[in-house]
């Protein structure tokens, strides 16, 4: 077993950063390397992906499983249905879930891997499609893929060239060279992105609507032009939200009443809030927000234009059609 002793030779902060510079740096390298070799065969496995009608089953042993797996959910967000497959594993049965629709994505840095290379002709006589990510383009697995992409390093980042570091490196971001590759092709948009991820804060951000969280019916905080003060502060009491649209007999939002536009008012010598019509103390032409818009947006506006209150929504008519504040955003966890 290794040893878990503490060495005895002492290591100061400078060469452990000297270390982890030189690792960056190598696999730095090795990207820029693999940069030049997105060519023919990366447009040829694009094509073979788009073209094809099934899904793309990745599969890989060891490091190079876990780099194969990661590059099945990447596909699998972004457009192209992916998942893994255990290589070995699928020869024990898990090899039923490969139809002869789908493409094999075989990720082995040798290009030699036993429990892939058995696959092989199993594969081939089912009809499948294999594009292979090697080290070596002379392997077995390199020779016998369809397409094969040439994912070798000058050097690994590992001092004693064992542990997959550069290599691994160089596999993920080609397999993100792919997925970008095929989501633009596609034309897949943020839209799209956010259907498969509707539980994260992505998903909120690009899929929720103001119609989503906004107030409407009898929840919206409304009066007529010619309310009193007092009027419009018991709409606003009863409806809490910090605020009152006021419109004109056309339901035509002809202005907003703010707890901010209270204050001001108040400060007004002899007013009498009885007498006083709303459309006199009112802010006019108010920040408006429609009903399609993302709720993003309505954070953006509250944040940018200094808007405490909230956001009255208006129909294209400016006719008022709902109202929300920075309550109803953070409840929806959009900001």
């Amino acid at each position: 077993m290794p040893s878990t002793a503490q060495s005895s030779v002492p290591v100061d902060d400078a060469a452990l950063a000297a270390s982890g510079r030189r690792a960056v740096q190598i696999e730095a390298e090795a990207l820029h390397a693999l940069a030049q070799r997105i060519d023919g065969p990366f447009s040829a496995a694009c094509r073979l992906i788009l073209a094809g009608t099934g899904r793309v089953v990745a599969m890989g042993m060891g490091k190079s499983g876990h780099i194969a797996r990661k590059i099945a959910a990447t596909l699998a967000s972004t457009g192209t249905p992916a998942f893994y497959v255990h290589p070995a594993e699928a020869g024990h049965g898990d090899l039923g879930m490969i139809t002869d629709a789908d493409i094999v994505l075989a990720v082995s840095y040798s290009g030699e891997s036993d429990e892939i290379l058995m696959l092989l002709p199993v594969l081939k006589r089912q009809g499948n499609a294999v594009v292979a990510m090697t080290g070596r383009p002379a392997s077995t697995l390199a020779r016998e893929a369809d397409v094969h992409l040439d994912v070798s390093v000058p050097a690994e980042a590992c001092p004693l060239h064992l542990a997959p570091t550069s290599s691994t490196t160089a596999t993920l971001a080609m397999g993100d060279a792919l997925a970008v590759a095929l989501l633009e092709a596609r034309g897949f948009t943020s839209e799209d992105f956010a259907r498969s991820h509707p539980a994260g804060s992505l998903g909120r951000q690009l899929l929720l609507h103001i119609a989503d969280v906004m107030h409407v019916g009898e929840e919206i905080p409304c009066v007529p032009q010619d309310a009193t003060l007092a009027q419009a502060l018991v709409e606003m009491s009863r409806k809490r939200l910090g605020m009152t649209a006021v419109v004109d007999a056309g339901n035509i939002l002809r202005g907003i009443f703010t707890d901010g536009d209270l204050r001001r008012a108040l400060d007004t010598a002899g007013l009498d809030i009885h007498a006083t019509r709303i459309d006199q103390v009112m802010t006019r032409n108010p920040v408006t927000i429609g009903a399609q818009a993302l709720a993003t947006e309505a954070a953006r506006l509250l944040e940018t234009r200094n808007i405490g209150s909230g956001l009255i929504v208006v129909d294209a008519r400016n006719q008022v059609i709902g109202a929300l504040n920075i309550h109803d955003l953070l409840r929806a966890r959009v900001v």
